[in-house]
């Protein structure tokens, strides 16, 4: 479920600010929304597997708490995150 180190260097390139930054919340929210679509869909097949339930319902709510501030604090980035992975506002 984690992601692999080719996608995140995609994710940070995408969304970052530098090329090393993987701390600006584009970049978490990038991060956060593709880990979200890998335990998704690991959740179909296994759906029982309450643990992974539990982690992915934790990164929803981060990832919205992160939207939140985005959107109040940099509008630009937030849309842009917002309509790259088809997000609802």
């Amino acid at each position: 479920m984690v992601l692999d180190k080719e996608m995140k260097k995609k994710l940070i390139e995408e969304f970052g600010l530098h090329p090393d930054d993987s701390g600006s919340l584009g970049v978490q929210v990038a991060l956060l929304t593709e880990n979200i679509r890998r335990l998704t869909n690991h959740l179909k097949e296994n759906h029982n597997d309450f643990a992974s339930k539990r982690g992915l319902l934790t990164q929803v709510a981060r990832r919205r708490y992160f939207l939140k501030y985005l959107a109040k604090h940099d509008p630009e980035r937030y849309k842009l995150v917002r309509e790259r992975f088809g997000l609802k506002g």
